[in-house]
């Protein structure tokens, strides 16, 4: 995780131009889909972390959701159901957001790297308390394997960005 930070920090892209507002928790379980188009999304919830900045973090943090990402079989603390058909591909999605917000998506891994180490970050704190004592919810039990799991993929794009 030390060297994912180092590296994030060496590459971090310039700051968008413009801004945008940025969900921070973009992914599928924050989305309502429209019962009669499920291609449609009518809402977006928990905005409570919401910031402006670049859009790009939740394009990654989508991405690090995906299932398309994960070893196949693999059912770690991001599994998704995007693993079934008729769900756009990764690069389906990012070429679509690029079309149309005309933004230059050539950083993308970099988004995507970072949205596994906050994501890693968030699951390392929930097994902290566990391991604390602070809860005793037995699903946190190996959230330290899955934190171990998420920084071997974030590095392992690093190896290919």
């Amino acid at each position: 995780m030390e060297t994912l930070a180092e590296w994030l920090s060496a590459h971090l892209p310039p700051d968008p131009a413009p801004p945008a507002v940025v969900h921070g928790d973009f992914k599928l379980d924050n989305v309502m889909l429209d019962e009669a188009d499920v291609g449609r999304i009518v809402a977006v919830f928990d905005w409570e972390m919401c910031a402006l900045g670049d859009p790009l973090v939740d394009v990654g943090i989508l991405l690090a959701y995906w299932s398309a990402t994960a070893s196949p079989g693999q059912h770690d603390a991001i599994s998704s159901v995007t693993d079934r058909p008729g769900w756009l591909t990764r690069d389906e999605i990012v070429e679509r957001y690029a079309r149309r917000s005309r933004r230059d998506v050539s950083a993308i891994r970099f988004y995507e790297i970072f949205a596994l180490f906050k994501i890693a970050v968030v699951i390392q704190q929930i097994f902290y308390r566990y391991a604390r004592g602070q809860t005793d919810d037995p699903r946190f039990a190996h959230f330290d394997t899955r934190v171990a799991h998420l920084a071997r993929r974030a590095a392992a794009l690093i190896e290919r960005f």
